[in-house]
């Protein structure tokens, strides 16, 4: 399909075109139910499969081992805010959170609600341009868990290492990096995902919690924010966003058949590679936000010495088919999101449009 944008959004973000033809074909009737599986009881049959179709794809290709659970929730990793500290922070512990742009602010923000936190490492001196060195996370003895945020979508840093939290777990909101390279989950008590970037359409929420901590759920805690509730109904004790974990099933065949993880990652590397080599070559006329160290590899954010210039590179770039391209309202500039499913040809396009505009602006 020639007319496919070049669709770098932020988050709901690009699907695979294959993905999306094989959902159309089987959009009106599903396997031949006479139904679309948006139709179906969440009891079905039919449906459980491909429920538990998508839970065993994630254990295979994120390597989960056995003693952790895989929840499909709703409300966002925005909800995970609250219900994790809701969940992990029991009355004479501490959450301990590693601040390094907007999305672990909003985090910290929400446990303050539910109990004491503390800020183990903060990258705020630095203007949140690269996340906070491993050394300087500080773990507190009476920590009930340490947060970081893994990715941030709008600074565009990322973790390129993962602290060691010793015997206090290491909790992460993984939403805008999860399956986009290989990650050892067993040195994470909690990985939480919303799946609106690499795992699929907005509405489905992935938990990845290991079963020793979500045993200790408060009682007092109402049934839909209890992580023991979705585990013992394997996510099916209200109505699950159905058709959104369908989608997240067909992402994972996607993923497992363009190679797994590790191959998604290696792709990923050689995207970003074109853009960041173009910012870095081009003479001081882009510069990245992000500090080199800390660089996304899914979040590009780069300025423009003029921010005339950064409304017409916007401009010309949605005339020339580029979606996304402007930057988040709090740290403006321009930025490309560089998902799983954003194809290599879109960011040669992009690499190219912006030499060109160099050319015709420097």
């Amino acid at each position: 399909m020639s007319n496919r944008a070049y669709n770098f959004n932020a988050g709901p973000a690009a699907l695979p075109l294959e993905v999306l033809q094989q959902a159309q074909e089987q959009f009106v009737d599903f396997n031949g139910a006479g139904m679309s599986i948006m139709e179906m009881s969440h009891r079905s049959a039919a449906y459980e499969q491909v429920h538990n179709e998508a839970q065993a794809l994630l254990r295979e290709l994120f390597a989960i081992p056995d003693n952790y659970r895989v929840l499909f929730l709703q409300g966002g990793a925005s909800t995970q805010f609250g219900m994790l500290p809701m969940n992990l922070l029991t009355a004479g512990r501490a959450a301990a959170y590693a601040i390094s742009g907007n999305w672990a602010n909003k985090a910290v923000k929400e446990a303050k609600l539910i109990g004491e936190t503390i800020v183990a490492a903060s990258s705020e001196g630095d203007g949140y341009r690269r996340t906070p060195a491993l050394t300087d996370i500080i773990v507190p003895e009476h920590a009930a868990y340490v947060h970081i945020t893994s990715n941030e979508t709008i600074e565009g840093t990322q973790y390129q290492a993962f602290p060691d939290t010793g015997s206090v777990p290491l909790v992460a909101d993984m939403s805008s990096d999860i399956l986009s390279r290989p990650v050892d989950v067993s040195k994470f008590g909690v990985i939480y995902a919303g799946a609106q970037k690499n795992l699929g359409p907005s509405g489905v929420t992935l938990v990845i919690i290991r079963e020793d901590l979500a045993a200790e759920s408060p009682k007092s805690l109402p049934s839909m924010l209890r992580y023991d509730t979705h585990i013992k109904n394997n996510s099916l004790y209200n109505t699950p966003p159905s058709f959104a974990i369908y989608m997240v099933n067909l992402m994972l065949k996607w993923i497992r058949s363009s190679g797994g993880v590790d191959a998604i990652a290696q792709a990923n590397q050689a995207k970003t590679a074109l853009v960041y080599d173009t910012i870095d070559n081009s003479g001081g006329f882009y510069t990245g936000f992000a500090l080199p160290v800390s660089r996304s590899r899914m979040n590009i954010t780069f300025r423009i010495h003029n921010e005339e210039l950064e409304k017409l590179f916007v401009k010309e770039s949605e005339q020339q088919g580029f979606v996304g391209l402007k930057g988040h309202r709090d740290v403006g500039g321009l930025r490309a999101s560089t998902y799983n499913a954003v194809p290599l040809e879109s960011c040669q396009a992009l690499a190219q449009f912006m030499a060109d505009f160099q050319r015709r602006n420097g």
